[in-house]
């Protein structure tokens, strides 16, 4: 862990720190033109996640899900993969979860339990559909997984409309209480903010990628095939299996963000007319973390604490919430754009006078 940390530090900080600063500048520059200050701006919004105990428990819980998303596909990247399609998966493990949660009745201990791996393996099985057309056609997984987030969207709404629904509403019945993952001496402790175990199982999921990863053989062997497809088969690799495992665990972890939100935040599933976001946020946080499972972390707590504390610009400083969005989109860009920063850095740097040892 500590040269994963070392890793991090050196070689894929500096760029995404500059990245958030200018992405707050960029914010700050179209508040002040459009008539807004930027920083009470500013201090609202970081009032607003960490002045009481409520809100700073419910922005832990917008966090949660953007780290499991975010792993999701700076896993598949460090496969070699572009999982796309993450919304889709996390939009399956949700229905499974809830379909486990409002059919079943069994004592906690099973019945939580069982509600979270269904959901997990049906958030992997939606991935591993990309990974095996990919494998065994040649298939591209970019199309696959785009394609597949739609149709997790009316698959699931079809679920919950024919199997779920409960009767006059537009949603499931609630998840049986045995099937519920809040924390309840801790939402006690918050103010009843919506805080639940997937909190820590993220922050396992973190150590678990990084363990997979960087300390199996079969997470060498999935970095391998990631980097040179061709060297991994001569070297006796399964590439095609490879490829459909990584889909697979890639699939499940976005599917882990479904199941802890149905079970730790919303308590039921409704018929949605369009896809949550969580999803494709992941793909923002994997990127601004560079791939790395700590980088990600750090970036989910940066995107969630800004999504969450946009609300206190709103009601602070009259700034309108989509301001946050300009500001995360700048921060994306910055992150995309690596060589403008490096070229910035470059150009700061002190060029040696005449004479004077290079």
């Amino acid at each position: 862990m500590n040269k994963l940390i070392k890793a991090f530090t050196k070689d894929s900080a500096v760029v995404p720190l500059i990245a958030i600063l200018l992405g707050l500048i960029v914010g700050a520059v179209i508040m002040w033109l459009g008539g807004y200050d930027p920083i009470l701006a500013y201090r609202s919004l970081f009032e607003k996640v960490f002045s009481n105990p409520y809100d700073f428990g419910e922005t832990l819980t917008a966090i949660t899900p953007l780290v499991f998303t975010g792993l999701s596909v700076a896993f598949a990247f460090r496969t070699g993969l572009f999982n796309i399609g993450a919304e889709g998966q996390y939009i399956m493990g949700m229905t499974g979860a809830t379909f486990v949660g409002v059919n079943l009745h069994m004592p906690w201990y099973i019945h939580a339990p069982m509600a979270i791996v269904v959901g997990t393996l049906v958030g992997g099985i939606w991935g591993m559909i990309a990974g095996y057309l990919k494998a065994a056609r040649g298939v591209n997984e970019v199309i696959t997984t785009i394609m597949l987030n739609w149709i997790a969207l009316h698959l699931s709404n079809y679920v919950v409309r024919r199997f779920l629904l409960e009767e006059g509403k537009g949603r499931s019945y609630i998840v049986d209480e045995n099937a519920q993952v809040t924390i309840g001496w801790l939402s006690r402790l918050l103010d009843d903010a919506r805080v639940h175990w997937g909190m820590f199982f993220a922050l396992l999921a973190v150590i678990f990628v990084y363990a997979f990863l960087f300390r199996t053989k079969q997470g060498y062997e999935l970095r391998v095939v990631g980097s040179n497809a061709d060297a991994a088969q001569y070297a006796g690799i399964n590439v095609n299996a490879g490829i459909v495992k990584a889909m697979f665990i890639s699939g499940a972890l976005a599917g882990m963000a479904g199941v802890f939100q149905v079970l730790g935040v919303f308590m039921n599933q409704a018929i949605a007319a369009g896809t949550t976001g969580h999803g494709f946020d992941g793909i923002a946080v994997a990127l601004l973390g560079g791939n790395n499972p700590i980088g990600v972390l750090l970036g989910a707590i940066l995107f969630g604490t800004l999504s969450y504390g946009a609300a206190g610009m709103s009601f602070g400083a009259d700034v309108p919430p989509e301001i946050i969005r300009i500001v995360i989109g700048s921060v994306i860009f910055f992150v995309a754009a690596p060589g403008i920063i490096r070229w910035g850095m470059k150009k700061f740097k002190r060029k040696p006078s005449k004479g004077e040892a290079v």
